[in-house]
């Protein structure tokens, strides 16, 4: 199989390196990232100026290609898909993202909106994400080890390209780890409060806090509280506006209210 990788810590993200090992096993891996981080951006991409490329040989090996280049999440992917990459992609990934993306979060994440990206072109995609937030302190080693274990599974059948895959692991020792769960998004959770900071001349600042470590939810079988318990979660996302089931209704009433206004 041929995948195409891309986050929005940065091509030189620890979590792209472990992603890019995995991978390596069961396939060709080409990797185009942003040159600097791009958390939390959402699905933006670059309109008014124009996007550099960078060829990069970061993993010493055939079966890698890499790129860096000067834009979003969301451009990694579109530009790989339309110029950089002449091979037809079976999968996108996005990750391994430092620090977990469940709830609210898939809202504002880079990692999340690059999969999202992928299902713009009809692709099946996964974004992984690692609950721990220190990238020069983190471990990678018992992550890979799950991830194998979830790849080797899902690769048993095709991958289906209406939804992304979001998979979260904790940040636990190989002992804590509790195994895999599918979760829904517990949207309960108001993660992060803007605080107030005042400086020495009296200017007031607001700073986005991450409250994550100090609450807890009511919804336990919900990605925010299995990741505290030391799952891994699973939760497939739909990339869908419109309400069909609304459709109708709104349809019918405005014909009727067009229809007595005809009258």
């Amino acid at each position: 199989m041929n995948f195409l990788v891309t986050n929005d810590d940065g091509i030189f993200a620890p979590g792209v390196k472990a992603l890019v090992e995995v991978l390596e096993n069961f396939g060709k891996v080409f990797v185009v990232c942003p040159d600097v981080e791009n958390s939390a951006i959402s699905h933006s991409i670059t309109l008014r100026r124009p996007i550099s490329v960078t060829e990069l040989n970061l993993f010493n090996s055939n079966q890698v290609a890499s790129w860096s280049i000067s834009g979003t999440p969301s451009d990694c992917v579109k530009l790989a898909l339309e110029v950089l990459i002449k091979e037809p992609i079976d999968i996108v990934f996005a990750g391994i993202n430092m620090g977990s993306n469940i709830g609210r979060d898939v809202f504002y994440s880079g990692t999340i909106s690059a999969a999202l990206e992928a299902r713009l072109f009809n692709l099946p995609s996964v974004a992984l994400s690692l609950d721990s937030y220190n990238p020069q302190e983190t471990n990678f080693s018992n992550c890979k080890k799950w991830l194998f274990q979830f790849l080797s599974e899902i690769f048993k059948k095709p991958l289906n390209n209406n939804v992304l895959l979001n998979v979260n692991f904790p940040y636990v020792e190989l002992d804590k780890f509790k195994g895999f769960r599918i979760a829904d998004l517990d949207f309960s959770i108001e993660r992060y409060k803007h605080v107030t900071i005042d400086d020495s001349f009296g200017q007031i600042f607001y700073w986005l806090k991450d409250r994550r470590s100090s609450i807890v939810s009511d919804y336990i079988d919900c990605d925010f509280m299995l990741i505290k318990q030391g799952y891994a979660t699973i939760t497939p996302i739909q990339y869908r506006f419109t309400s069909n089931e609304l459709i109708e209704n709104y349809k019918n009433e405005l014909f009727d209210k067009q229809r007595s206004e005809l009258k």
